[in-house]
């Protein structure tokens, strides 16, 4: 038997293409999980199957300069210095996503992430110095507290079936937290001797960039060079200049399209398909790309080549060790081995379950995880995967033997938190089932997507009033991709006696010229009756909506035509499709169609699976809520 189909169009409304969704980061990142871990494997056999050619290949030195100035620096270095600040760049960028239009849109619920993610880097950072005190290591203090991102989100791909969702942004979000602190201890504690000169010029620069930023400059090629020359004054200062990326990543704003760039934007189009000149198409490409903000474009620029070239070639440069039994022996006997793989596979989970307990409890449940305490303790096992960031510290750290155990103990931290972890999903899927969807999902609030609550005495709704989860579902009579999801939005009700269904006009005149006449119409049946037979019908017939065919509909359903026809004329129904529109465009929502489950707007495919298994957690969510 084929795969159903997994529908994923959408038809673009006049206010904007929606901004990059968060899984759309989080399938990068696991997917490039796979690139990283065989980076990984490739550097341990090259290392050991010809260490010499190794260590020479990543010492060649590499030099970029214009007349008597320029930077000369070995191979790793340049990945370790350079490539990494894109990363870190990438980082930022969604961090920023995050706060301005995300979860973490709602400030307090940054809260407890920040929390953890500071106690899951103290809590190994202290069991690490217990380990190394007084054997002359306590300075590599730095290798044992940073989440690696893409690892960690490559764990919770593995375990996606049994993790909910809410516990990949919880993760990333402790994970982000991670890498900033992590940049200020490596430009604090692990850089170089300071060159104030140097720095106050990287500071001075960097200023220049906040103040085009507040004057809303968008002249990229402008801010891309100013990175560069504050990235080389960091060099130059002793600080390590990988803090440049994440801190532009930090300015680079997130927010929705204006309605009135998109309107310019359709009519630059609408006057290229007249005369498709040069000229235009140049006008068209600016004026399509000023409508999405600078995050999103860098975002869908960079983040590729960051998590499936960056960060695999930075494994590829680092991860490289020749292991012998006699050098695993000394290594586990080693303090720095010993203190980054028990730092990281006990202080991680200890700190963000142990913190997430006391401030629920200090808090009185107002700060709470948003997801059950059993995906809170898999996350804490989760985030002992340190790899990016704790490969750096530990270069910068130490060298020759002791670096290798620091690669031994980072190593062995991401094989034995990968297995606690498996054991922690196991012992959660044996709970009997209503502990177990406690233990997933808890019972803290989610954010609400859907600003304008549903109202059983005005919206149209099919199923039960009161059935515990409520799909809503912006659409357009005339957009194919709603015509597509109707056939599965049936099988979702026949399939569940506990949902009901609603229906909100979003008519996207400025592309489909009969879908506001088509909307008007649905309504001017329900005021007789039958506005879900003429809904399905107006569907079914996407191609033929012009007044003529409406008017016939309402002839095939014996309504009174001469009604109808009066009710078309006089738009009376204008203005309840017109509220619809503003409830659309409080909640953000782009095109059609769109759906919110329990409020939440649902983001990816809309096939029956997809969407059944989103109802299924919407349904125990509501069983186990206080």
């Amino acid at each position: 038997m084929p795969d159903a189909p997994r529908y994923t169009g959408h038809t673009v409304c006049d206010r904007r293409t929606h901004s990059t969704p968060l899984r759309d980061f989080l399938r990068t990142e696991t997917g490039s999980a796979a690139v990283l871990l065989a980076a990984t494997l490739a550097a341990l056999v090259w290392a050991n199957a010809a260490a010499g050619s190794y260590q020479e290949f990543w010492h060649t030195e590499m030099s970029v300069g214009i007349g008597s100035a320029g930077i000369s620096m070995d191979l790793r270095e340049w990945v370790n210095s350079g490539l990494m600040t894109i990363f870190f760049f990438v980082v930022g960028l969604e961090a920023r996503r995050e706060f301005d239009l995300g979860e973490l849109r709602e400030r307090r619920r940054f809260t407890l992430p920040l929390l953890c993610g500071l106690s899951g880097m103290l809590v190994p950072v202290l069991i690490y110095l217990a380990i190394a005190a007084g054997e002359g290591t306590t300075h590599g203090w730095g290798a044992a507290m940073s989440t690696d991102t893409a690892f960690a989100l490559g764990l919770l791909a593995l375990f996606g079936r049994r993790l909910p969702d809410g516990l990949r942004i919880f993760v990333l979000t402790v994970a982000v937290v991670d890498d900033f602190v992590a940049l200020g201890v490596i430009a604090v504690f692990y850089s170089g001797h300071i060159s104030l000169p140097a720095l106050a010029v990287a500071v001075g620069i960097f200023a220049v960039i906040v103040v085009l930023r507040r004057i809303d400059m968008r002249r990229g090629g402008i801010y891309a060079l100013l990175a560069a020359a504050v990235w080389v004054a960091m060099l130059e200062s002793g600080v390590d200049p990988v803090v440049t990326g994440l801190a532009m990543g930090l300015l680079t704003y997130a927010r929705p399209a204006a309605r009135t760039d998109l309107e310019r934007a359709s009519g630059m189009f609408r006057r290229f398909r007249e005369q498709p000149t040069p000229e235009l198409e140049r006008t068209l490409r600016a004026g399509i790309a000023s409508t999405l903000s600078p995050n999103e474009r860098l975002q869908r620029m960079y983040h590729p080549w960051s998590s499936y070239v960056i960060v695999p070639l930075f494994a590829l440069a680092n991860a490289g060790i020749t292991l012998s039994g006699s050098q695993l022996a000394n290594a586990f006997g080693s303090p720095v081995t010993l203190g980054i793989l028990l730092g990281y596979t006990l202080g991680k989970p200890i700190g963000i379950l142990g913190t997430a307990l006391l401030t629920t409890a200090l808090s009185r449940g107002r700060l709470r995880p948003p997801v059950g305490w059993g995906s809170i303790t898999a996350g804490g096992t989760i985030a002992g995967v340190g790899f990016t960031v704790s490969l750096l510290i530990a270069t910068l750290a130490f060298d020759g033997t002791r670096l290798t155990e620091a690669k031994v103990g980072i190593l062995s931290a991401v094989v034995c938190s990968a297995a606690v972890t498996w054991i922690v999903t196991r012992v959660i899927g044996a709970l009997p089932k209503r502990t177990r969807i406690r233990a997933l999902l808890g019972t803290g609030e989610g954010l609400v997507d859907l600003l304008t609550p549903v109202d059983t005495e005005r919206d149209h709704i099919r199923g039960p009033l009161e059935a515990p989860v409520t799909l809503v579902e912006y659409g357009d009579f005339e957009c194919p991709y709603c015509g597509q999801a109707e056939p599965v939005v049936r099988q979702l009700l026949a399939g569940f006696a506990d949902i009901r269904y609603v229906w909100r006009h979003l008519p996207l005149h400025d592309v489909h010229p009969h879908a506001q006449l088509a909307a008007q119409a649905a309504e001017a049946a329900g005021v007789q009756g039958v506005y879900w037979e003429m809904h399905d019908l107006l569907l079914e017939r996407q191609k033929a909506l012009r007044a003529e065919d409406l008017v016939h509909y309402a002839e095939e359903f014996g309504l009174d035509v001469e009604r109808f026809r009066r009710d078309l004329r006089a738009q009376r129904a204008a203005a309840r499709v017109a509220e619809d529109i503003e409830s659309a465009d409080l909640s953000g929502v782009a095109g059609t169609p769109t759906f919110f489950v329990n409020g939440r707007r649902h983001h990816g495919a809309y096939d029956l699976a997809t969407l059944s298994a989103v109802v299924r957690e919407a349904g125990a969510r509501a069983v186990t809520a206080p």
